[in-house]
């Protein structure tokens, strides 16, 4: 309860500064040309019975604009007069056009009002990206610097990767990290370089991989090797209880030879999948009992009447009962465990070009995988609030809150100018064939768009809300 807690309280928040700054975006642009704003609201404010809808609000002495906060939690707005928005205020149109109505202005006067909350989230997103390099630098693990090599799926090795690989880069450059933007590369590469056996080799990519499959796909299509030596062990565990200690090394799951810490994950994914078909607290039992064989560093003794000893690897074969969820109680050291972690630091001066190259990558980044979405499975990876919810740290971080609220800003400016009606890019595109052809689109038409536009919103809403309950539900 107390991680859900965390991560509502940082989704509030980023969710909240980005919906007022967008809205403020609107705003300034529409006080600096005259143009009157009737409503600013955090949250939306649909009436209920006889209540407004309103949580709080005010509306200072001499103000056009009253300020508040609405109780449903969906974003906000900004009502701006002579202007057809969510709002549906078909009855201010119907009345003699105003000096200070949007619809009275210069039409590159409407289109900056309407690409202000866009053009701010973009700036507060680069802003952000270039004070985290600046606090905080860049830090990470270098991809190259991890010798241990890689684990790969089997359409990864159909392709000519081997399992201890160390990726080097593609065609399109050498790696850096290893995060999304290396599955990208290597789905768009024609050649990647490897370390094998020591010497670097290149192998033909066909330049098209399906990125989505390849994050998608159990096991994945690559991950870094961790060994399957244990770390540390978790007090009143099934490891603690069949005495499992630090420094030990499981060889084998349930008579499966494995290498890595990876290939342990994947037999208990295995025995996930087994677990669907249980019926009995027996046949759960069954399943959950695993024989692992553990190595971990002994004394032998040199002759039968001898008492010299020397040391040498054991292997131990033990049965251990797993916990429902399928965990045994331990943990292996981490990547940062492994590797030490790389920190580029940034100047205030750097961190500003720096940031806006960062920024620009993930806009990048996140516009070119928007093809994926009109695919099944893309359409299936959707996420409402829950998944974003979920993307933030289970505990609170600074580092993390603000990376995460940059990435957000990222999304909401994109989103907002798809030229959807009912969005800020809907209205863009409508104002930008005003402007090559001189004529206004009519103000029955506009509605109509409204209304479709905001049909496809609340449907996309729905998918994405209603893929995140069927994930929770164990069915996606």
């Amino acid at each position: 309860m107390e991680i859900f807690l965390i991560r509502l309280l940082q989704f509030m928040l980023a969710i909240g500064l980005l919906v007022l700054l967008h809205e403020g975006g609107h705003f300034f642009f529409a006080k600096l040309f005259g143009v009157r704003v009737e409503k600013f609201y955090l949250f939306f404010d649909p009436s209920v019975w006889k209540w407004d809808g309103s949580l709080f609000k005010w509306k200072p002495k001499g103000s056009d604009t009253q300020y508040g906060v609405g109780w449903l939690p969906l974003g906000g707005y900004c009502k701006i007069a002579g202007m057809i928005d969510e709002s549906f205020d078909t009855e201010q149109m119907k009345q003699p056009e105003q000096p200070w109505e949007f619809r009275s202005k210069p039409a590159w006067q409407r289109l900056l009002i309407m690409i202000g909350g866009v053009l701010v989230n973009f700036l507060l997103a680069l802003f952000i990206y270039a004070m985290i390099l600046f606090h905080w630098g860049d830090t990470y693990i270098p991809v190259k610097d991890m010798t241990l090599g890689m684990k790969f799926n089997k359409e990864a090795k159909a392709l000519g990767f081997h399992d201890g690989d160390i990726l080097v880069g593609t065609d399109k450059g050498a790696f850096k990290d290893f995060s999304a933007d290396l599955y990208r590369d290597l789905s768009e590469a024609t050649r990647a370089d490897v370390i094998r056996d020591g010497k670097q080799m290149s192998l033909t990519l066909p330049g098209n991989l399906n990125l989505l499959g390849m994050l998608k796909a159990e096991p994945s299509f690559v991950r870094p090797l961790v060994p399957a030596e244990i770390d540390s062990v978790m007090a009143d565990s099934p490891a603690a209880a069949i005495g499992l200690q630090k420094g030990d090394r499981i060889v084998a799951v349930n008579g499966k030879p494995i290498d890595s810490y990876n290939e342990f994950t994947d037999q208990i994914g295995v025995l996930e999948d087994m677990m669907t078909a249980a019926v009995t607290p027996d046949d759960s039992l069954k399943i959950r009992t695993v024989s692992l064989v553990v190595e971990r560093e002994g004394l032998i003794k040199s002759g039968a009447d001898s008492l010299a000893a020397t040391s040498a690897m054991v292997r131990d074969t033990m049965s251990v009962a797993l916990t429902p969820d399928l965990k045994v109680g331990f943990f292996v050291k981490s990547l940062a465990g492994l590797y030490p972690p790389y920190t580029r630091e940034y100047g205030f001066l750097e961190s500003i070009p720096a940031g806006i190259k960062y920024g620009w990558n993930v806009l990048a980044g996140y516009v070119g995988d928007m093809k994926y979405v009109f695919t099944a499975d893309g359409a299936k990876s959707l996420g409402g609030f829950g998944a974003i919810g979920s993307l933030f740290p289970p505990m609170w971080d600074w580092y993390l809150f603000w990376k995460m609220t940059a990435f957000l800003s990222i999304i909401l400016a994109f989103m907002n100018i798809l030229p959807i009606p009912a969005l800020d890019g809907g209205h863009v595109l409508f104002l930008i064939y005003e402007m090559i052809t001189r004529r206004k689109p009519s103000e029955t038409f506009m509605i109509r768009a409204e209304y479709v536009g905001f049909g496809i919103l609340i449907l996309l809403m729905l998918v994405a809300n209603l893929n995140d309950v069927l994930r929770w539900l164990g069915y996606m």
